[in-house]
């Protein structure tokens, strides 16, 4: 725990929460040839930890998938960027991160009914596993960025076909994506009055807590093994209650998300831990499961919803940056694929 002998004599005691959660003792043997070594200089250096600190791998598909930047228009878009000069920022982020999340956006992973784009995804998913990189799928059931398909359907042939969809995507991605965001901001879900969609419809009729209950036990049915996200940018009370109400109805959750967006304001340490102690007492891991650092225009108050507030760019202001940097660390941070929204 302390710095390196020729660059500081003191032991740094860390911080009373991390050694408690996150140090262990450790009596390591050295040896050459099967012999131990004695009286010798040792470095030690971590390499890796099971702390999942991750971000969007949305940019590597073409490269995943062997794709030049002359395949644009023959692709449909998942939110990726062009191929080219892909390669260097992979090597740094594998220099950085353990842990990716991939775009299931059911409007742009399936705009065609019966013609989601699988074996990309797929292909860029083994990608990241070959790496050792696990890999989360966001998200199976979202109200935004959903099929436009679903319009021309039944209230009830809207919610098979999102079981379907479900049933299909983690049967077909098994083995290589074994962790979903499942239902993605069921709060707001309901009362979402923006433009019209097919999942709002659905939820509005339903509720949401039987909303919660028909994709997560559709999710546990494909993959019984798969760890699953109950996820939402509401940090208010209302999610709270919908996580009592969710757990009270005997819906295993296994995972909660939250969204850690900055656009109202600056989340230091001890909004962070604040917001942890809130969300601790149901007892489930918590994953900070995006995040955007805004440091420049400052959302207005009254906006609810991240979505409803487009602005043509979101510059950078010396005005803006945070006075010291958080001690957070999101475990990944899947973007709408259409900023400035999330930037």
């Amino acid at each position: 725990m302390s710095s390196h002998p020729a660059s500081s004599s003191a032991v740094v005691d860390p911080d009373p929460l991390i050694r408690k959660h996150r140090t262990a003792g450790a009596t390591l043997t050295v040896t050459a040839n099967g012999t131990p070594l004695a009286d010798r200089e040792v470095v030690v250096a971590q390499r890796r930890h099971k702390f999942l600190f991750g971000c969007i791998g949305f940019d590597f598909i073409p490269l995943a998938n062997g794709e030049t930047a002359t395949d644009d228009g023959e692709r449909r878009s998942l939110g990726e960027s062009p191929a080219s000069g892909s390669q260097q920022v992979a090597d740094l982020w594998f220099d950085l991160f353990n842990f990716a999340t991939l775009p299931f956006y059911w409007g742009h992973f399936e705009p065609v009914r019966g013609r989601p784009d699988t074996e990309r995804l797929l292909t860029t998913a083994r990608w990241f596993a070959d790496r050792g990189i696990p890999v989360k799928g966001h998200p199976l059931t979202w109200h935004t960025e959903t099929a436009g398909w679903l319009m021309d359907l039944s209230n009830a042939e809207i919610a098979k076909a999102q079981v379907d969809r479900i049933r299909r995507d983690m049967t077909d991605f098994s083995g290589v994506i074994d962790m979903w965001d499942v239902i993605n901001e069921a709060v707001i879900m309901p009362i979402f009055d923006k433009y019209d969609n097919g999942i709002t419809r659905i939820c509005r009729e339903i509720g949401r807590i039987p909303m919660v209950r028909m994709v997560f036990d559709a999710a546990r049915e494909a993959n019984p093994h798969a760890t699953l996200l109950l996820n939402d940018f509401d940090m208010s009370a209302a999610y709270e209650c919908l996580i009592e109400g969710v757990l009270e109805a005997g819906i295993k959750i296994d995972v909660l998300g939250l969204q850690s967006h900055m656009h109202q304001g600056y989340w230091g340490e001890e909004k962070t831990l604040a917001t942890i102690d809130r969300f601790a007492r149901y007892g489930l891991p918590i994953h900070f499961t995006e995040t955007t650092i805004v440091s420049g225009h400052i959302m207005p108050e009254e906006i609810v919803d991240l979505n409803d507030y487009q602005i043509p760019e979101w510059p950078t202001t010396p005005e803006g940056r945070p006075a010291r940097p958080t001690r957070s660390c999101a475990t990944t941070r899947p973007c709408c694929p259409t900023p400035p929204s999330r930037p």
